[in-house]
């Protein structure tokens, strides 16, 4: 059965536009971009993702081999459209054991990175020092795109976040050590803008880490 919407900085229950709010809100955080519910990866699945946006959809294309699509989510309404994106992928680690890459774009204040982050947000804050050299660079839609490590993320994982096209780019990515994978000269494909291979993208089963869950 189809969830409700929710809040994408905390997860809580949203309260829909009407009479006396013209948007969705939570009750602790005021108006809010509502996160749709999650649905089992696939590639029809990701197509909604892709047509609502109006941030990019970031993907590592081609993925590292042996890793699958686990998962897509946006936060917004047919209204605004999508504001924020979320795709999660999961492959053998660099270190060995399972790894999981999460990548979220949104516009700022959104807050859905910094939650996949275990962050307060709703964006980096101060844990981000981009008066420092960058800890990581990928190719975003063929651009060189710094990115910073997080440092007031939990220790269970790795966070890196920078910009990308104008909007907030994080990378997510458990256990903590296979933040090596950032390293590795990932290439970021906006899937707004990619052709029909997009039909040939290997699924896996959906990812509990989309849905909030350790």
């Amino acid at each position: 059965m189809r969830g409700e919407p929710s809040c994408p900085k905390c997860g809580g229950r949203v309260r829909a536009p009407g009479l006396f709010a013209d948007a969705w809100q939570c009750t602790v955080h005021g108006p809010v971009h509502p996160m749709q519910p999650v649905v089992p990866p696939g590639v029809e699945a990701l197509g909604v993702v892709v047509q609502r946006a109006r941030v990019p959809v970031w993907m590592p294309w081609p993925l590292p081999v042996g890793w699958l699509f686990t998962g897509a989510a946006y936060a917004g309404d047919d209204r605004s459209g999508g504001r924020a994106t979320a795709v999660v992928c999961s492959g053998p680690g660099p270190l060995g054991g399972m790894g999981e890459l999460l990548l979220v774009a949104e516009e700022p204040g959104v807050g859905l990175g910094a939650r996949y982050a275990g962050l307060d947000g709703p964006d980096p804050g101060p844990g981000l020092r981009v008066d420092s050299v960058p800890d990581a660079k990928v190719h975003a839609a063929g651009r060189p795109t710094a990115l910073w490590h997080v440092k007031d993320a939990p220790a269970d994982r790795a966070v890196f976040a920078g910009e990308a096209r104008g909007l907030w780019l994080w990378a997510v990515v458990w256990p903590e050590r296979s933040g090596l994978l950032m390293y590795d000269d990932l290439v970021l494909t906006d899937l707004r803008d990619a052709g029909g291979e997009v039909d040939l993208l290997p699924c896996g089963a959906l990812s509990p880490r989309l849905l909030g869950r350790p």
